[in-house]
């Protein structure tokens, strides 16, 4: 039986199924003793915290000082008083068990991140569902020996909790499958790092009665097969086999420049969107950052990110690039990506509403937060900062202006920072492409979204599966946009770069460098394929 799933972390498995079953729902129980439930709870925390510190040392060891970084953030979610009032309110008003106190809340929370539009803030559910798992784990007395194994295997589930898959053993846990999942979730980045395929969005097709059958998995296509024939199996080895030779081929890319046959040297970037990304792209061996999305930080937040707390993010990417250029979005919430706390209004057509440097620039004390952390991190690593979904030099020149207040007011406060900060723009409206002339006379650099630059050119929503077959990326007007804007930048002496999903297309690779594209920006995994096929070109 062949299943189409969605493609998580690429490579080839053949094995056994090791299927974990979903824990049973917890029954709700009334207490007579309130208090002594709360207690309970608070045991369980500490303990929960005391292995959380333990996970963040073994981590560190296994996936690099950045992936542990992700349960230090489960330490502080820990501490979370939104989550912690949810529960103890249970406790206390409704009377219930500590158990069911702590599953209820964790579905009101995952339900809450599961509605968000961002793919990102949907995987971040997989970390309240990770803590609340921990917390139920140690309530229940629950210890697990499902992810032991002596023998090879394809680990199955529902889904998995970035904990359990840092625990996998990767000399005998082959590959991943499951029924859901996210392919920007930690669980799919840690089996990236980890090098161990992975499938997700199986849907209903994967079920217990796989448990213990041979099955056959290829993370790049996606592809999954329940109890191969003999000619399957061995196709799928023959593709392992040709996957090896490829990766070594690859490998032999590592550190060399990114030139064609004829000479031409283009920048390869990756594109990241979140902190432990950046550990990621430099294990792909990406040149810098292209694209680091911000608005993570906003979106995974209660409440506005602190000055604090972004520094410490950004300054983190700037240290782990290690003098390899970062170049900053600023925050692009709207659209697909809303944060209920900025309270924004309910729009007709939120692509075409208050977002991005829209709100930036009608809330000048959010965007004088951010800049202040970016330019602070910025005396840590080589930064830069984008500003998203210019459609105005006005807005370009009004962003300019509160860029040098805060370089004024860091001045003044004797805070360190780069003073030589570049700035550029995303050009992704077909406005900023037709004034991209005047816009490259302000600007730093042009870095081309091309998702949005197709939306909006063609007037298809893209996150309307249905236009599929009307939303042309390869489209003249698309291109010819692409190529008015890099000739605008060249011709007032600035680079322009592309950080959309076409920076990856092979059949517009050739015609990229030909108009001369000086930067491609990328998923971290896609570099050195992306390298190769570049050294190969003779333009």
């Amino acid at each position: 039986m062949k299943i189409q799933g969605k493609s998580a972390s690429g490579g080839i498995a053949v094995a056994r199924v090791r299927y974990v079953a979903k824990r049973e729902p917890i029954k709700k129980l009334i207490v007579s003793d309130p208090d002594k439930e709360i207690q309970r709870f608070d045991i369980a925390r500490n303990q929960a915290a005391d292995q959380l510190a333990q996970l963040v040392i073994s981590t560190r060891a296994t996936l690099g000082e950045e992936n542990s970084k992700l349960f230090e953030i489960h330490q502080m979610m820990l501490e979370d008083l939104d989550y912690l009032d949810a529960i103890t309110s249970k406790l206390q008003e409704e009377k219930v068990c500590a158990e069911y106190a702590v599953q209820e809340t964790a579905e009101e929370f995952v339900s809450m991140f599961a509605q968000l539009n961002d793919d990102y803030m949907k995987a971040r559910a997989a970390d309240i569902r990770d803590i609340s798992e921990r917390l139920l784990d140690i309530l229940t007395d629950r210890i697990s020996h499902v992810f032991d194994t002596n023998e090879p295997v394809i680990m199955a589930a529902e889904d998995f909790v970035p904990s359990q898959t840092a625990r996998f053993d990767r000399s005998k846990v082959l590959g991943l499958i499951t029924k859901g999942g996210s392919e920007n979730s930690h669980t799919a980045i840690f089996a990236r790092t980890m090098g161990i395929p992975a499938v997700i969005g199986l849907k209903e097709s994967l079920t217990e009665v796989w448990d213990g059958q041979l099955a056959a998995v290829d993370g790049s296509t996606g592809e999954v097969i329940l109890n191969p024939d003999e000619q399957e199996t061995a196709e799928f080895q023959k593709r392992k086999q040709k996957e090896l030779f490829q990766k070594n081929e690859l490998e032999t890319l590592r550190g060399k420049p990114t030139i064609t046959k004829n000479g031409k040297t283009i920048k390869l970037y990756a594109n990241i969107g979140c902190v432990a990304d950046a550990a990621v792209a430099m294990e792909n061996d990406a040149e810098g950052i292209g694209l680091f999305r911000s608005e993570f930080l906003y979106l995974e937040s209660q409440d506005y990110p602190t000055e604090e707390v972004q520094f410490k993010a950004y300054k983190a990417v700037a240290e782990t690039l290690a003098g390899r250029p970062v170049i900053i979005r600023t925050l692009d919430i709207g659209a697909d990506k809303q944060a209920a706390y900025f309270d924004l209004e309910e729009e007709e057509n939120p692509a075409m509403g208050m977002r991005a440097i829209r709100i930036c620039l009608t809330r000048p004390e959010v965007f004088k937060t951010q800049l202040r952390a970016i330019y602070r991190a910025s005396a840590y690593g080589r930064l830069m900062i984008m500003f998203p979904m210019i459609t105005s030099l006005w807005e370009l020149r009004k962003g300019k202006s509160i860029a040098s207040q805060v370089r004024e007011e860091l001045r003044q406060e004797g805070i360190a920072y780069d003073s030589d900060l570049p700035i550029g723009i995303m050009i992704e409206t077909p406005a900023a492409a037709v004034i991209s002339d005047l816009l490259a006379q302000e600007a730093d650099f042009f870095s081309l979204g091309t998702n949005d630059l197709t939306q909006y050119t063609l007037a298809v929503d893209r996150q309307n599966h249905s236009l599929e077959q009307f939303c042309d990326t390869h489209h003249d007007a698309v291109l010819r946009l692409i190529r008015i804007t890099v000739e605008n930048a060249h011709k007032n002496g600035i680079w322009a770069g592309i950080c959309g999903e076409l920076a990856a297309d092979s059949e517009l690779l050739k015609f990229f460098l030909e108009i001369g594209v000086d930067e491609l920006s990328v998923a971290p995994s896609q570099v050195l394929g992306l390298r190769k096929k570049i050294v190969e070109l003779n333009l």
